[in-house]
């Protein structure tokens, strides 16, 4: 029988898709309920749990269309730039790394339903070369970070290099928005271009120790 024919492009529409339905059928519900204003009374209902709520909604914008830089925003209303950008950083980070474990472990065999051996070899190879910039540029984008997440785990992307790519792009987003929370802004333009822009210089910075060679071990030799 002959094997199938890859097909990235379908598993990546696949996933975009998977993310996006939830938004059109239930986005507006959400967006209404999560106001700035709603995200912090909601929180507040934890008491001094408050962080682990706004933590909770980060990572469930995995499934569900939580407006996460609202949320983060809220967060800092609640604890200010400093401490907010942490958590809102460390949520950020949780949602990816649950994407990345969950489709490394639990969505390999249905991608490779989906497009085929030679479609996971290529992103396999797409991940090996470009996964660190993907990943880090991705995280102050709409949608495409639980998508890139998805997909670095499906390319068993490495973890010494997945890791520090997501805190390249989550660390300045959370913080940045954040602060925004804590001005009490929305969304002002600087904020949505320092976090698009300082993931990139970090990644410059850290993939210079991440990416460098590694000295061969006398094992390597078979010594």
């Amino acid at each position: 029988m002959p094997a199938r024919r890859g097909s990235l492009v379908l598993l990546i529409l696949v996933l975009l898709g998977a993310i996006l339905i939830p938004f059109f059928i239930w986005g507006g519900r959400f967006d209404a309920a999560l106001s700035l204003e709603g995200a912090r009374e909601w929180m507040e209902g934890f008491g001094v749990w408050a962080w682990a709520g706004g933590v909770v909604l980060l990572v469930s914008d995995i499934v569900l269309p939580v407006p996460s830089t609202v949320v983060m925003s809220a967060i800092g209303w609640v604890y200010g730039w400093l401490v907010g950008g942490i958590v809102c950083a460390a949520g950020s980070m949780l949602s990816g790394i649950v994407a990345y474990a969950a489709c490394r472990w639990l969505g390999r065999g249905a991608a490779v339903w989906i497009a085929g051996e030679a479609g996971i070899q290529k992103a396999e190879a797409l991940f090996e070369r470009h996964g660190g910039w993907l990943v880090a540029v991705s995280r102050w984008t709409p949608v495409l970070p639980e998508a890139v997440a998805c997909l670095a785990g499906i390319a068993r992307m490495r973890w010494r290099v997945f890791l520090p790519a997501l805190a390249c792009g989550s660390i300045p987003l959370g913080v940045a928005f954040a602060a925004i929370g804590h001005l009490g802004q929305s969304e002002p333009t600087w904020a949505i271009a320092l976090s698009a822009i300082t993931p990139i210089v970090l990644w410059i910075l850290a993939s210079r120790l991440v990416l460098r060679p590694r000295a061969a071990s006398p094992s390597d030799h078979g010594g």
